[in-house]
């Protein structure tokens, strides 16, 4: 069962609460917080998820704030992270299938709930497709 960490900032809680509830039948989900909506920092939560990611094997991490953007520029600074800011499921299979992504963020300011949830989903059930997009993504780690 592939091992999810979620986490948000204080815009993203209900969201990332609606998703942690809905992967937890087909996922080993991990919420990293926070648990209310008090003003918390964004790259604090990200740094979490992502420390997660880079330890634990064939993990993958999804990180939501108001916009995403936020999660996404942190996340993007620690080295071996690949996250993508995706906004529809075509955005979301793309970031698997080509750019191997392992961390997904999402703005809960702009994506309905129920997108959302799809978008985590298409995400989740979508491999890396390697072949020509392998020596892509080793010139993103180098």
């Amino acid at each position: 069962m592939k091992k999810v960490f979620v986490a948000s900032d204080h815009a993203g809680v209900k969201l990332k609460t609606l998703i942690h509830d809905h992967l937890i039948a087909n996922y080993a989900v991990k919420d990293l917080g926070p648990f209310d909506t008090s003003s918390v920092d964004y790259p604090d939560f990200a740094k979490k998820v992502c420390g997660e990611v880079l330890k634990t094997p064939e993990s993958v991490g999804i990180l939501i704030c108001g916009s995403g953007q936020g999660m996404a520029m942190t996340a993007n600074k620690l080295k071996g992270i690949r996250a993508a800011l995706c906004w529809d499921e075509p955005s979301a299979k793309l970031s698997r299938l080509h750019n191997d992504a392992n961390v997904l963020c999402m703005g809960a300011r702009l994506i309905p709930e129920g997108l959302a949830v799809l978008i985590a989903e298409k995400w989740l059930s979508t491999e890396f497709e390697g072949g020509r997009h392998q020596n892509r993504v080793k010139k993103i780690e180098e």
